[in-house]
């Protein structure tokens, strides 16, 4: 059965630093920080109203949760862990920052029933990362995720494409680099620019410049590729949809489909590939794909099956069990 989260933003709230892209207001949609009673009122109605809670986790998103005051920390904690265990939902989840995760941190959050942490990465590179005041290394991400490991959590970890400073270069490896510390999953977050942050202020007065969104969904295809190779499971990919972004946005790659632009174009390049090796002159073909991907290999607005017309070729996609994710084969 999917995994679910009841997820409760924790807006700018402990956080030490203010990150060029950064409006938590606006990414959360949130501009006040829960108390813990509404925590517990949260939690309380959701389980009233699951119908699988042992496959979803209490999740809190937004700021950088063990930065926030150490008493409202615990309290938050406290009360969620009131829905934890038998019968109530599997466990808590919490993402936080790099350079705020030491044993003491981790003592509590074992104590309270945490089960997953998300470290918000966003970059490898140390010069990206201090171009965008992150305020903390790429090896604090690497001393976090292994002593995060060493206490038996799952691990999250998050990463931002098309950063100041960054290029597809720079964000490839830092992909591979996340790679290597072997997380159990990962969010990629391709940059959107938001009104009142210091990247709306690089972006308009010419320094900061982004490449073109149709680039990006190809570029962050190719990191759906590299975690699925080395089994690391990516639970997100884009900005989720929300009023506030839309409102709010000044540039970047938003898309309330992102993901399925990413999927499309893997799915375009390994079709493209199979008809140039199998039927190099255009004509009609017959696609299979795995019985769950038949939308994802289609594209949105069937875009993957116009692009092969004006090609020459006239195929139809159809779903068969047993064929892998991202991978298709011409029926003979």
């Amino acid at each position: 059965m999917k995994h679910s989260n009841i997820s409760i933003f924790i807006p700018h709230v402990g956080c030490p630093h203010m990150c060029s892209f950064c409006d938590q207001r606006t990414i959360s949609g949130e501009s006040s920080a829960p108390s813990v009673d509404e925590v517990r009122d949260i939690c309380r109605n959701a389980l009233d109203s699951s119908s699988a809670p042992e496959n979803t986790e209490i999740a809190f998103f937004g700021g950088s949760f063990t930065a926030i005051p150490r008493d409202y920390m615990t309290g938050l904690l406290r009360a969620a862990a009131e829905f934890v265990g038998d019968g109530k939902f599997h466990g808590i989840r919490i993402s936080t920052r790099p350079d705020y995760i030491t044993p003491e941190i981790l003592d509590i959050l074992k104590m309270y029933g945490v089960t997953a942490i998300e470290l918000g990465a966003q970059s490898m590179n140390d010069e990206v990362l201090e171009a965008n005041e992150r305020g903390h290394t790429a090896q604090d991400v690497v001393d976090s995720a292994e002593l995060i490991r060493q206490y038996g959590f799952e691990l999250g970890l998050q990463m931002m494409t098309g950063l100041y400073k960054s290029s597809p270069q720079r964000d490839m490896e830092t992909a591979r680099k996340i790679a290597d510390i072997r997380p159990d999953t990962v969010r990629i977050y391709p940059v959107v620019v938001l009104e009142g942050t210091r990247l709306a202020q690089l972006y308009r007065q010419g320094i900061y410049e982004m490449m073109p969104l149709d680039d990006m969904a190809r570029l962050c295809a190719r990191m759906l590729l590299l975690f699925g190779e080395n089994g690391i499971r990516v639970i997100k990919c884009g900005l989720h949809a929300s009023e506030f972004v839309e409102n709010d946005m000044v540039a970047g790659y938003y898309h309330p489909a992102f993901m399925e632009l990413c999927e499309m174009s893997i799915y375009r390049k390994a079709i493209e590939v199979l008809l140039a090796a199998e039927l190099p002159y255009g004509g009609k073909a017959v696609i299979e794909v795995g019985e769950r991907c038949v939308s994802k290999a289609v594209g949105q607005k069937k875009a993957n099956k116009e692009y092969f017309r004006e090609k020459g070729y006239d195929i139809s996609i159809c779903g068969v069990s047993g064929i892998p994710e991202y991978q298709c084969r011409l029926r003979k």
